[in-house]
This record gives structure tokens, sequence and C-alpha cells, in this order.
């Protein structure tokens, strides 16, 4: 019910009308004089109102339109319209790829050499399969059902340029037409290419970066590179951004980085220099490749329902070469506390492609300690994970700096951070752990089970029906830093 003051009197009138009332009767007996049928004025008077009914009525068939700007809400057409701007139809949000298609030599003819690319063992093995490595089933088949372990394989950390050229040629947004493009794809295996002169202690400078000046000059010469200066290209590479950027002729590595012409390339390394924007980390490969949503739901539901029996594992090998090194700390913690700690000595390359024993004892374990490896980062971090074991870091250089677009914003979410000079002045990690309420750790491991179809790469050229793997996560992430890339962040 309104109050008096909402409502007017019945007896009153609204002052505007009355104005106007007003206005329109002044107006039209000003006219009449002019307004008999006898006067050539009112004749004309009538031609120009008959002129403007007939616009108005054909108003729809003119090129422009005369209704409002802003249609009314139970139009139709604004209905139709409003549906096709914010639901479109495109399979390709964020753009499309074009992939060039090299000289054998920079990709084929290094996999046909396998033999010769290490100079201590063949990488024959480690490169098969596309990169996935022999199949590890019948050996996985005996800790994990046979319909969860047949997507296992034996993958060599450093086949990444393999596994995303593979699925790059079957991309569904991977075009012909490169003038339809948004990011150009250079599917050079640089990191293998190198793998040869960066361990061999007589090669000399021009050796270590013979390979990526060779690159460099075939890319500077497509007019594709030319019209963007690179900053819209990007490149795979199966090793760490360090093994690029050497400063000094007496240093380690290939000073590829540091060369004009790679600066504006965007780089997904396994491991990045987390202050330059141009690189990008992505997974480690791990010996888990799903053929399908199928194969994922399985290992999940498998990894959630393991029953675990440690609190924490550990499995790596010390750095006799490295002053007080860390992983000897974490050893001599885990080996006093048998009954809460599981070990797995990695002494010489007993771990070098995974195995079962690595598998089963993050299966068996809530956490697992995550120190740095040879680098920052190593792949024990996503062999952890895979297994539903909660990671450990000592480091934030491990991993909060590293696989942003592949783990969980919120840190606390998924991992435990103690810093390594607490546990170098006493610091018992069992102590730290054991505190951990049986609800956190249960929604902590349900989290990183979440997450693992984001750090795995899949074993079918279309990749998982309704599920994003580290590929498609890594490929649309390049896609929308070329279009930020376009206002911003160009090397001149």
């Amino acid at each position: 019910m309104l109050s008096p003051t909402d409502s007017p009197p019945f007896n009153s009138k609204p002052k505007t009308p009355d104005i106007l009332d007003r206005k329109a009767s002044s107006f039209l007996a000003s006219l009449k004089p002019h307004l008999s049928l006898h006067h050539r004025r009112t004749w004309f008077f009538l031609a120009v109102l008959l002129l403007q009914l007939l616009l108005l009525l054909s108003a729809p068939s003119l090129p422009f339109s005369l209704s409002p700007s802003t249609p009314a809400l139970n139009s139709t057409s604004t209905l139709t319209v409003t549906v096709t701007n914010t639901v479109p139809d495109s399979p390709c949000p964020h753009g499309k790829l074009y992939a060039y298609d090299l000289p054998p030599q920079f990709n084929t003819e290094i996999v046909k050499n396998c033999d010769k690319i290490n100079p201590w063992s063949s990488r024959c093995d480690a490169l098969s399969n596309s990169g996935f490595g022999k199949p590890a089933a019948a050996v996985i088949s005996k800790i994990a059902p046979r319909d969860a372990s047949a997507a296992w394989f034996w993958t060599d950390q450093f086949s990444l340029e393999l596994i995303y050229h593979r699925r790059m040629l079957n991309y569904r947004c991977r075009t012909s037409d490169p003038q339809s493009a948004t990011a150009f794809y250079i599917p050079f295996y640089l990191g293998l290419a190198i793998e040869k002169s960066i361990f061999n202690k007589t090669s000399t400078e021009a050796d270590r970066d013979h390979h990526c000046k060779m690159l460099l000059n075939w890319a500077s010469d497509q007019p594709l590179f030319q019209r963007s200066g690179g900053w819209d290209h990007f490149i795979t590479l199966g090793r760490i951004s360090w093994d690029f950027r050497r400063s000094r002729i007496s240093d380690w590595g290939s000073s590829c980085f540091y060369l004009p012409q790679m600066r504006n390339i965007t780089r997904l390394l396994i491991e990045a220099n987390p202050w330059d924007h141009f690189d990008v980390a992505v997974p480690y490969p791990t010996g888990f490749h799903p053929a399908s949503t199928a194969d994922v739901r399985s290992w999940q539901d498998f990894a959630r329902s393991r029953n675990r029996t440690k609190l924490f594992s550990f499995a790596g090998a010390t750095r006799g070469y490295i002053k007080n090194d860390f992983r000897g700390v974490l050893l001599n913690q885990c080996y006093s506390e048998p009954v809460s700690c599981r070990v797995v000595d990695c002494g010489g390359s007993k771990c070098a492609k995974g195995s079962s024993a690595i598998l089963e004892a993050f299966l068996d374990s809530d956490f697992c300690l995550q120190p740095r490896g040879d680098s920052f980062t190593r792949r024990s971090i996503f062999d952890c994970m895979v297994a539903g074991s909660i990671p450990v870091f000592f480091w934030y250089r491990t991993a909060y700096l590293q696989y942003k677009w592949f783990f969980p914003g919120e840190r606390e979410s998924y991992s435990v951070f103690i810093h390594r000079n607490e546990v170098k002045n006493g610091t018992s990690i069992v102590s730290v752990l054991s505190k951990i309420s049986k609800e956190k750790v249960k929604e902590m491991r349900e989290k990183v089970i979440e997450y693992i179809p984001k750090i795995v790469y899949a074993n079918n050229n279309k990749g998982l029906e309704g599920m994003s793997d580290a590929f498609d996560v890594a490929v649309e992430g390049v896609l929308s830093r070329v279009k930020e890339q376009e206002q911003s962040y160009k090397w001149k």
C-alpha cells in the first residue's frame, strides 16, 4: 500500500501533459489560416506528411535502422543475437596452429640415428613408440589392476619433443593455412640434437651451438617468422632451460637462448627459467599415457582406494660431489624412521626410466619427499603425483615457480613445503607430516588425483574426449599467450 505522499490527489492534474496540451493547441491554432484546402501551402503540408508516412512504413527495407539503438527485451531478433554472441560454436576458441614441415635433418633423421645421439649408450628404446618407449604393462600389472596398468610405458624423461610432435600433427586445431593461424610450431628436436655435444668433453663452442644456429638460420628465412620476429612461434625442448644458457665458453651447454632470433620464440621445457617470459615449464613425461578417459578414471579410482601403509617415501640417491648434499640429509631421516618412511635407492642408473619399485613406494605413501634434482626440478614430482601421493617440497623453484598452468593455484591444497634450512637445522619431517590430520590428507590426495589428467600425456592422437591432458593445457596456453603478446612482451 502506498503512503499518501506516493500517490497524487485524485483531483490533481499532472503538470507536464497540461503544458504539452497547451503548446499543441497554440501550434494548431497558428496553422488554421494556412490549412484551407484551397491554399497551396495546405497541399504542400499534406504531401510532406504523406512522404514521411511512406518512409516509416518502408523502414525495414532500408539499409539502416530507424528503430532505437537498444531493442526491446521481448524482441525475438534480440534473443537470437544474444545466443549467437554468447555461445560461440567454435571447436578452437583460442585459435589455430600451423606446424612447419621441416627438413628431415631437424627431426626424423635425428631419431633414425638414435644409436648415435648419446656418446655412452643407444637411445633407440627410449625414443621408440613416438617417445613413449616400450610397454610396461607386464610389470605394472603386478602392482595395479590389469585394466589400469595397460596405459603404462617405460618412458624416458627427455622424450618430450617426439611426444608433442606426434600430437601436434593430429591436433584438432591444426590448420594447413598459415594465414589463418594464431601460433606457429617449429618441430625441431633440438634437445636431442645437442645431447651428443654437451656430454662430449672434447666438443667445442661451435659444436654445442651448431644445431641451434642451423635452426635459427632456417627460421630467419621464413616469411611468417620475419613478419612477427618470432613472437608467435614456439618450440618444445625435452631438456631444461639451463642446457641452452651458456654465457661463457667454459660453461655447460649451448648458448642458444642468448642468440637474437631465439629471444621472442616461446619455449616449452621440462624446466624453465622463471624469470624469462618466453620459457614455459611443462610436465616431465611420466610412464602413464592413458588412451581414453576410461583409462584415466580407472587409474584415479585405483590411486584413491589404495591402502597406504607409510607416512612418506623418498626415491633418489645422494650426490657425493655436492658438499652437504641435502639428499643425504633426507635419506638419513628416512633410514632412521623405517616404520614411517620407505626408501628407494636410485644409485647409479637404476631409476633412469622410472621403475616399478618407485611407483609402488609412492602408491604406498601418503607423502613423497621432493628435493631438487640435478637442477631445481625432477621427474619424480610427477611420478609421485600420478601415484596419488602428496609432494613435499623444500625449494620454491622445484614446483611453485615452474608449472603454473598445470598445478592448483593454492599450493597448500596439494603439497607441503618445509624449508630445507629447517630440515638441516634438525626439524623432523616425521613430526611435521604426522601433525596433518587424516581429513586434510584425504583432501590433499583428492586434489592431487583430480589433477592427474593435466600432468600426463595421452596415448591418443586426438587427446582425451572431454578431458584436457598436459598437451592440451600447454598448447592452449601458448595460443592465449600469443594473443597477449600482440600488445606486449616482445624483444625488438
